[in-house]
């Protein structure tokens, strides 16, 4: 994901709860017509809120700046694929000023999300409110605190005036209807932000090379389960990297790999209305992987790990 703008910055073994093809189909009901066929829905864990099963990530062409052409395209795309689920972030360039240049009206009909890096209690609602007018909506959907890597992260979390009462407060004052924690750095420290802490979502990272660690899929999720988190599935490409590599892992098993996990939704960040439509496309041809597929795809991608975890805590010296 970010490099946050402060010093904060901000997936089991692939040992996921394989859902059958008859649990999937379940999962999935179905939203009105839309180019190629419906997108598959999922219910975001406790927030009882229904999303498509792929979502536009904040990456892409979304993190930059005047490139407001494209950014508009890829939205607009987006929202004729049925994609309901919108990825954002105060920390991502211009991606809060493209949605709010774009969606107009159709802000009502999507689930609209951001992040807010700020650890402090009173920077974060300052970054709340800059985001609102950004995206020219009175509230979100889903508010998330961005990118949780480290202990001093948890404790500014903590108290009546730290990050997690401001998200409280935002959430009570109905300028957001839920909160989130995000993280991709150390699994362990996003174990002790969801025991500690009372959010309604999680965005971990979902991919074969995490299989080759202390995968977020093993360490976090049974613990976002436990407490009917929503879990949202980020870095399934790798930000590409996963994509055009010697192993030649095509985009379909990528996204069946995230969504043979227990997720709500796997966000994918695009440079064009093109790459909208090949994703979309791949989750509409959903098909469950079995145990034996998802070793397979994370033996082919073990060579590549050091590089696709990029985003991972480094190793201890040996």
């Amino acid at each position: 994901m970010c490099n946050p703008s402060v010093a904060h910055r901000p997936a089991v073994d692939a040992c996921f709860i394989v859902l059958s093809p008859e649990a999937a189909s379940a999962a999935g009901a179905k939203a009105g017509p839309m180019n190629g066929g419906p997108l598959p829905t999922r219910l975001l864990g406790r927030t009882g809120e229904r999303v498509s099963a792929l979502g536009l990530g904040g990456e892409g062409v979304l993190r930059t700046f005047a490139r407001d052409e494209q950014a508009r395209a890829v939205i607009d795309a987006a929202l004729d694929e049925g994609i309901t689920y919108f990825d954002c972030a105060r920390a991502y360039a211009g991606s809060e000023q493209y949605y709010g240049a774009t969606l107009g009206a159709r802000r009502e009909r999507i689930f609209l999300c951001s992040k807010a890096h700020d650890r402090s209690y009173a920077g974060a609602l300052e970054m709340l409110d800059l985001t609102l007018r950004s995206m020219r909506t009175d509230h979100l959907d889903l508010w998330q605190l961005h990118d949780v890597r480290t202990e001093e992260d948890l404790d500014l979390m903590d108290g009546e005036r730290g990050t997690y009462a401001a998200f409280q407060r935002a959430k009570q004052s109905g300028k957001t209807r839920f909160i989130g924690v995000t993280g991709h750095y150390d699994p362990e420290i996003m174990v002790e932000a969801v025991r500690r802490f009372d959010f309604d979502t999680v965005l971990l990272p979902v991919n074969p090379c995490e299989a080759a660690v202390d995968s977020y899929a093993s360490v976090v999720i049974p613990h976002a389960l436990e407490r009917d988190m929503g879990i949202i599935a980020m870095k399934v490409l790798g930000r590409g990297l996963l994509l055009g590599m010697k192993e030649d892992v095509p985009l379909q098993a990528l996204l069946d790999y995230a969504l043979t996990a227990p997720v709500s939704v796997a966000i994918v960040g695009c440079d064009d209305a093109a790459q909208v439509r090949a994703s979309a496309d791949a989750v509409r041809n959903f098909n469950p992987l079995t145990p034996r597929e998802q070793g397979d795809l994370e033996r082919r991608l073990r060579s590549e790990s050091k590089r696709t975890l990029y985003y991972r805590r480094p190793p201890a010296p040996a």
